[in-house]
């Protein structure tokens, strides 16, 4: 009889996960056929195409007034630079906040526990007002500023991955006569593999996707990003093109697919080490 209900669990279980992954599956496959397409529609009477074209993967390069190439480039500037800072000044303050203690400690890990629950764009305005004093408007380097010093409110699983490193390293490194300095780049982050990667890939692609601060700040056709020029592909009822719509999200979604395969071992060690101690 245990055996049975164990079966019948289990049948269950596949079948759950069978129907998740046809939901999950489902979308990205509709965007890649749709891109493959020929017209500019949006409905079509089946799933598959009745015959295959790469005009639309032309046309995002090839159409004087969509700059995607330039776009992407964009894009990936923003993106590249922004997981570099996120991950330097992530790692470096809450290292800070899990080995060192300083007065102000508790004050400023609940100010920024409390500041984390509140949406980022609750501050779009202050943040307009201040950038348009800097004069930093239109520029990409107000978007890296703001990324980079934004990740640090969801440091704290960070943290929590420094807190379980344990103390005896570093005191040991000390009384060989080792800095703070070397005790965090020789022990700390050789240690830190996973956290680093998992840092690194949010950072990444919350700047690769990002549309609001980005459509906020950027006014310039120019030195738009992928998100805000894709966006205005399918603004105008009259200019819609969701085939060539579908196909620029194709080629978004290839780096951030590439990262993911290849770092998702670091990135699902760094999530459960991290969840172990606050």
């Amino acid at each position: 009889m245990n055996r049975k209900k164990s079966v019948v669990s289990l049948a269950l279980s596949y079948m759950a996960l069978l129907i998740l992954t046809v939901f999950a599956v489902y979308p990205v496959l509709w965007i890649v056929l749709s891109s493959l397409r020929p017209g500019a529609a949006l409905y079509s009477d089946s799933l598959w195409p009745s015959s295959f074209t790469l005009d639309h993967y032309r046309e995002l390069f090839t159409t004087p007034s969509f700059l995607y190439g330039r776009w992407y480039l964009n894009t990936l500037k923003i993106a590249s630079l922004t997981m570099v800072f996120s991950t330097m000044l992530v790692t470096l303050g809450m290292y800070a906040m899990s080995r060192f203690q300083f007065k102000g400690r508790k004050t400023a890990l609940t100010a920024m526990l409390v500041l984390g629950m509140f949406p980022s764009f609750m501050s779009l305005i202050a943040i307009y007002i201040i950038l348009l004093q800097l004069k930093l408007l239109d520029t990409h380097t107000a978007l890296v500023l703001v990324y980079s010093a934004g990740s640090v409110l969801g440091g704290f699983i960070v943290k929590g991955f420094f807190d379980t490193i344990p103390r005896s390293l570093d005191e040991a490194a000390r009384i060989d006569g080792a800095s703070n300095l070397t005790v965090f780049t020789q022990i700390m982050l050789p240690l830190s593999r996973p956290i680093l990667t998992y840092v690194a890939l949010t950072s990444f692609t919350g700047a690769w996707v990002d549309f609001i601060f980005a459509r906020l700040v950027l006014r310039t056709k120019e030195n738009w990003t992928l998100a805000v020029g894709m966006w205005d592909l399918v603004n105008s009822f009259q200019n819609s093109n969701f085939t060539m719509f579908a196909s620029g999200a194709v080629l978004i979604a290839i780096p951030i697919t590439l990262l993911f395969v290849f770092l998702q071992r670091f990135l699902v060690q760094g999530l459960t080490s991290g969840a172990s101690k606050g």
